[in-house]
C-alpha cells in the first residue's frame, strides 16, 4: 500500500467533492505530519516549530468549522502504532464533522479561512484526509 502525505487535494479529489456535494453528514479524519521547523511561503523569519504553526491554524479553524454547520470532534497526538506498519508515523489526529461535502468545500473558499491557511501550510509536511460517512 502506497501512503503519501499531501498538503492539497488533487484534481480528481476536488471533482469528487464537488460532484457529490450533498453527501453527508461526513466526518473528516485528519492524519497530520508536522515539519520540524515552520516554513512560511512569504519568507517570514520564525522560530516556530511546525506543530506550533499548525496550532495557530487549529485555534482559528474551529470557528470556521462551526460557521459552516460543523463541529470539532477530537484532536490528539499520536503516541504509538498498535496495529499495522507504516514507514513514518503521523504526529497527530484530528476529526471534524460537517453537514455535507458542500459545507466543507464552502469553508475552504471562505476568505477568512484562506487567510489562516498560511499557518497550516507553514506547519505541515503533509497529511491524509479520510472522509467517513
Amino acid at each position: 500500500m502506497k501512503v503519501e502525505n499531501k498538503l492539497m487535494p488533487n484534481e480528481d479529489q476536488i471533482n469528487g467533492l464537488l460532484e457529490n456535494s450533498e453527501i453527508g453528514p461526513i466526518s473528516m479524519v485528519n492524519l497530520l505530519k508536522y515539519k520540524d521547523k515552520a516554513i512560511y511561503e512569504d519568507g517570514r523569519d520564525t522560530n516556530l516549530t511546525g506543530e506550533e504553526a499548525y496550532g495557530l491554524y487549529a485555534m482559528e479553524v474551529i470557528n470556521f468549522v462551526e460557521k459552516y454547520g460543523g463541529e470539532f470532534i477530537f484532536a490528539g497526538k499520536v503516541s504509538w502504532l498498535m496495529l499495522g506498519e507504516v514507514e513514518d508515523l503521523w504526529d497527530a489526529v484530528a476529526i471534524a464533522k460537517y453537514p455535507n461535502r458542500k459545507a466543507l468545500f464552502e469553508m475552504t473558499m471562505d476568505p477568512g479561512y484562506q487567510k489562516i491557511h498560511v499557518h497550516r501550510d507553514a506547519g505541515l509536511e503533509g497529511q491524509l484526509n479520510i472522509e467517513t460517512i
